[in-house]
């Protein structure tokens, strides 16, 4: 059985000192409903399956849950469909649980798992997948290069460089001059696809220090699957050329045809930035509301309660930058007025707050207001949520402390930005006192794939810069600031024990164009804040 998860699929026997068999209590609603909550807590991956189907991807979905009346209601929500279950059991089964669950009006409970990722292919179906994608690769690879040798395809993992079998890699030879090639197949996530950048630097990085000193490694080909390159075009076209020659391919897995990209053509790239609002105008609009959430929580918790506007509707309530509640105002069915909706709950679980479950709501949130303060139990999953907006909370009051340059009268949270279909939320956007653009990005866990998600937010930023030097003020972004054109800064700030030892190697490979700074945090960060080092693109 998991750690600290509720094993309850029926209730256990026990024997009492007479001899006798009796039933262990079952579990009430409420415990039902912990466990489950403290899984989605863990779990920020999750999915929810039925029948070997993904129903809902708890990164893109939103679930509530109620213990009221001796029943553990579940409901679960997203953009594709909607689903209500009395959840009656919970059974733990080694990193999943499986939820009994009944539909209203309905006594057979079904089955429902909840996974710690969708990607549920077993191991031996991934590994035999992996074993085909190298075999179809090398044949495209002969029929497509066939001046060039192909040397050492395989998929070995390699925990040491940060290799795994996820990802193909081979050498492209012909004499003394060669290629490091990295391959990723369609089955594969999308996470994992637009990844194949940071494991190709690093791989084109060990073929140069390990290789044969008469060869000469040009440079390195990356093949994606057909149609699913462009996240990958758009950081290659921000690589340093004096470094290496990149090469981008997308293969047909059926027809095993290989078509290059050109990487010069992402100019067209077209980035949305979500309109600024007036955060004063939102409070104000909400006062009665944000007083009432407040009013339920005891004095020293109201003290440390962040309330942050996050649009012209809405208001959060955090915690550590981690929510709890939100007041949103919505406009009243066949009415033109507005009114205002309270919910309560941390990460994707949402409430609405009625005077029946303020019980449940100060409950929650003593424990969350018990759990998540500094020096609490790193044992505790509701100290754990969401690093990254905690480390954001803190390092927002005290950035003059990090970067002195900056302006601390204009720093932007969380600020959306689209390009091409995909949500990027820039973790901290200002400017220094020169007018020049800072790109902050955090990360309080041990990330591989840091400095080409940096790079991500570094180029939305640069493509609405050449859209004119109006292009923020438009959006009501620095109001009255001259904005110089110069590139970005950007800054990856993290606790110095949690930067992965290729993140330095990956930002070697940068464009000179992209200027960044690693700034290293003290491992205690919750409690102090103090740099432990810096390291520049001009070191």
């Amino acid at each position: 059985m998991s750690a600290g998860y509720l094993c309850t699929r029926q209730a256990p026997l026990e024997t009492c000192d007479h001899g006798r068999v009796i039933e262990a209590p079952t579990p009430s609603a409420a415990e039902l409903a912990e466990s489950l909550e403290r899984f989605l807590a863990e779990h920020p991956f999750a999915a929810v399956i039925e029948d070997g189907r993904v129903l809902f991807d708890m990164r893109t979905s939103h679930y509530a849950l109620s213990a009221e009346y001796g029943r553990c209601v579940l409901h679960m929500w997203s953009e594709e469909r909607n689903l209500v279950r009395t959840i009656t059991a919970v059974d733990a089964r080694k990193s999943t649980l499986r939820l009994h669950a009944k539909r209203f009006g309905q006594a057979k409970p079904q089955l429902l798992q909840l996974v710690p990722d969708r990607d549920q292919r077993t191991p031996a179906t991934r590994t035999a997948a992996r074993s085909r994608y190298l075999h179809v690769l090398e044949r495209a690879l002969v029929r497509g290069f066939p001046d060039l040798t192909v040397e050492g395809m395989g998929n070995a993992m390699d925990l040491e460089h940060s290799f795994g079998p996820a990802y193909a890699r081979a050498t492209l030879v012909r004499g003394t001059k060669a290629w490091a090639l990295i391959g990723v197949a369609e089955g594969e996530s999308q996470p994992t696809i637009d990844g194949v950048l940071t494991l190709g630097i690093l791989w084109l990085s060990h073929c140069r220090e390990h290789g044969s000193v008469r060869r000469h490694y040009e440079g390195l080909r990356v093949v994606v699957p057909a149609g699913m390159g462009e996240v990958t075009r758009s950081r290659m076209a921000w690589m340093n050329p004096a470094m290496a020659r990149w090469e981008l391919w997308e293969m047909d897995e059926r027809s095993e045809d290989l078509t290059a990209l050109d990487l010069q053509d992402h100019g067209n790239l077209h980035v949305h930035l979500v309109h600024a609002f007036d955060p004063k105008s939102t409070l104000e609009r909400s006062r009665a509301s944000v007083e009432r959430v407040l009013s339920l929580l005891s004095e020293p918790d109201r003290e440390r309660v962040e309330v942050r506007p996050r649009s012209g509707t809405e208001t959060g309530f955090l915690l550590h930058g981690l929510e709890f509640a939100r007041v949103v105002s919505v406009v009243g069915k066949g009415s033109f007025t507005r009114t205002d909706e309270i919910t309560f709950g941390a990460g994707a679980n949402e409430t609405p707050l009625t005077e029946e479950n303020e019980a449940l709501f100060k409950a929650l949130a003593g424990r969350l207001f018990e759990g998540r303060k500094a020096g609490g139990s790193r044992s505790n999953p509701l100290y754990r949520l969401q690093p990254e907006r905690w480390l954001e909370s803190v390092l927002r009051a005290e950035l003059l402390e990090i970067e002195p340059g900056i302006r601390m009268d204009w720093v932007y949270q969380q600020v959306p930005a689209f390009a091409a279909g995909d949500r990027g939320m820039l973790d901290l956007l200002t400017v220094d006192r020169s007018g020049r653009l800072v790109v902050l990005e955090l990360k309080a866990d041990e990330d591989l794939h840091l400095p080409l998600q940096g790079l991500d937010y570094w180029l939305r930023v640069r493509q609405l810069q050449r859209e004119g030097a109006g292009a923020f003020a438009r959006h009501g972004y620095f109001g009255g600031v001259a904005l110089r054109d110069t590139p970005p800064v950007l800054h990856f700030v993290a606790p110095s024990l949690r930067i992965h030892p290729s993140n330095q190697e990956v930002l070697r490979y940068f464009s000179p164009e992209v200027e960044w700074t690693l700034i290293a945090l003290d491992e205690h960060w919750r409690e102090r804040r103090r740099v432990v080092f810096r390291k520049r693109s001009s070191d």
